[in-house]
């Protein structure tokens, strides 16, 4: 690549100015607005040197930034293709798309490299993550999923054949497609499929263990963009649906995504729901729901592949911050769940304080039974971890 070197610079000085107060994606729309040189391609090249940078989180820190990016880059390429100038003969025949075998080679250069410095918090994680499998995914950048809806697989499939798309299908229902895929060039997103991680179309194995015919009122209490209502739509189809979130500007976004869905049939409310009188205010029928979904608020750190600029500004205290949180969510909420109805809980979390301590709270403090609880591993698949916990009222 004949502007290796100069790309490299280009990524110090965008580093410089970023202080994580906006996603880095946007932080650079704005970096790059401001000087109107950088072309396309430029663009491109600088922002994937931005973010190999933060996917060792906080490995490599003693390198100046310079060598962080480079040593960063040759971790996180599965393929060197033009960036083989950066390095020297012996680095570019070492190189191998095993990552344990690259993240070796570092090593034996003299470079310290541990899973515990690319993501410090492994402590706090649920116990039955492999951590140091977890920790290096952050190496890799996530596929992009679709979730293909009911009636529309033999559409989709012939749609990416005729486009030659590469993908694969890690289950029936489910596209994946290469990092950075832009799928609504050949797709009517919404219509035909929904962008999904992998691991949150299997929130949709953990509903089902409950009794789906007892199942006809529905509140997604934490609806956000409306990915899991749209999902439990699919799944149990004859519902009466209920959204709600804390913003209107939520429910606005919801509603334009709903109407790509073909969704009609709802009820929307804007709800604080940290406030205990909040409930009083929603539509809430008078047995209360059969199903509430609660996909919590959370540190997202099961997403940090996603977003890896993360593994550099958080703080632990964080994850006390939102926990808390979700309690009061998850206390206010259970107060509409009918007798013998469901609730379930999701993060996007891999911390035991967000996931398994929230399970131990729902049963001991809200009395509610257990049904089924799942870590979603998504590390083995370049996909997002997450954790699902299904619970019944007496």
């Amino acid at each position: 690549m004949q502007y290796a070197h100069r790309y490299i610079q280009y990524a110090v000085t965008a580093l410089a100015g970023f202080n994580g107060s906006l996603p880095l994606q946007h932080y650079l729309k704005q970096f790059f607005a401001a000087d109107k040189k950088y072309g396309s391609k430029d663009r491109r090249f600088i922002s994937h040197l931005c973010y190999c940078y933060f996917r060792t989180g906080h490995a490599l820190q003693q390198l100046p930034a310079e060598e962080r990016i480079k040593v960063s880059l040759y971790l996180c390429s599965e393929q060197l293709e033009g960036w083989n100038d950066l390095f020297t003969q012996a680095w570019q025949q070492a190189h191998t798309p095993q990552l344990t075998q690259r993240i070796q080679f570092v090593v034996q250069q003299g470079i310290p490299f541990e899973a515990a410095a690319v993501f410090p918090w492994l402590q706090q994680c649920s116990s039955d993550i492999d951590t140091t499998a977890f920790a290096h995914s952050h190496l890799l950048q996530p596929h992009v999923f679709l979730r293909v809806r009911p009636g529309m697989q033999k559409r989709v499939l012939q749609k990416l054949q005729q486009q030659q798309v590469v993908f694969t299908q890690p289950q029936p229902d489910c596209i994946a497609l290469p990092p950075a895929s832009k799928a609504d060039q050949f797709l009517q997103l919404n219509s035909e499929a929904v962008v999904q991680d992998l691991s949150s179309q299997r929130v949709g194995d953990v509903l089902l263990q409950a009794d789906n015919k007892r199942i006809r009122t529905v509140w997604d209490c934490c609806a956000a963009s409306g990915g899991k209502s749209i999902l439990v739509k699919d799944l149990l189809s004859d519902i009466q649906l209920t959204v709600s979130d804390v913003r209107a500007s939520i429910i606005h976004n919801l509603k334009q995504r709903f109407a790509e869905a073909g969704i009609r049939s709802y009820q929307s409310f804007v709800a604080d729901l940290t406030d205990k009188e909040a409930l009083k205010r929603g539509p809430v029928p008078g047995k209360g729901f059969d199903l509430i979904v609660c996909d919590a608020p959370c540190s997202g750190s099961g997403t940090w592949g996603r977003t890896p600029e993360q593994l550099a500004f958080f703080t632990t205290a964080e994850i006390d911050r939102y926990a808390t949180l979700q309690r009061k969510i998850v206390t206010t909420a259970v107060n509409a769940l009918a007798p013998g109805g469901f609730l379930l809980y999701i993060t996007c979390s891999v911390f035991a304080a967000e996931n398994e301590q929230q399970t131990a709270y729902i049963q001991n403090q809200l009395q509610l039974k257990p049904v089924a609880a799942t870590l979603l591993k998504g590390y083995h698949e370049k996909a997002d971890t997450m954790y699902a916990a299904l619970f019944t009222k007496a």
